[in-house]
């Protein structure tokens, strides 16, 4: 059973250092950019499956109350979380759309989307991202699996280079946290004594 926990813990080490390495300059672009987009007043818009979307739910929360340091809150939204639009959407028309249909009410011109999708084939992601690049947002897409129809899609992929999900997930959960501290530091670089 040690040999289990050890192999599991030295895998997700080693996917997480491959990740770093193949997707340092496009975590800060993504810092970047979420930072400028709530500075501007808009939002973030998150969704994913499963994992993916309890991700969504999790990072919109550090978002909206804090992560580390004091600060206001900032416009994060996930789009998998309301069960009356996740089940009237997919009954009356397709679970294919439940996100696009959320975009397509919610989402204005400079908001910025964050489809997650551990596969990078999640046909109501990828219909999301399509949809929110179409009336403007700012497309981020987390994927894993050689990042699958979800990267050829999005503005800036980053891409988990695994076809485990369970080490994609834990990548992805740092890759997010990560995230979250960076736009904290751009955003409020008071907050961490910094001018």
């Amino acid at each position: 059973m040690k040999d289990i926990v050890l192999a599991s813990f030295e895998e997700s080490i080693r996917v997480k250092e491959r990740f770093v390495k193949e997707n340092l300059d496009a975590l800060l672009t993504a810092a970047r950019r979420v930072a400028t987009c709530f500075a501007s007043g808009h939002k973030l818009l998150i969704f994913g499956n499963g994992g993916s979307a309890a991700d969504a739910q999790h990072i919109a929360a550090e978002f909206v109350n804090r992560f580390t340091v004091e600060r206001k809150p900032l416009p994060a939204l996930a789009l998998s979380t309301d069960t009356s639009i996740l089940t009237s959407v997919s009954n009356d028309y397709s679970f294919d759309e439940v996100f696009s249909k959320q975009i397509k009410a919610l989402g204005k011109r400079d908001d910025l989307v964050l489809g997650i999708s551990t596969s990078g084939n999640s046909k109501n992601v990828i219909l999301a991202v399509e949809t929110a690049r179409d009336i403007g947002l700012y497309t981020l897409g987390l994927t894993g699996c050689g990042g699958g129809k979800l990267a050829d899609c999005c503005d800036l992929a980053l891409i988990v280079d695994c076809r485990e999900t369970p080490r994609i997930q834990e990548t992805h959960i740092t890759a997010e946290h990560i995230l979250c501290e960076l736009v904290d530091r751009i955003l409020f670089p008071e907050a961490f004594g910094e001018t």
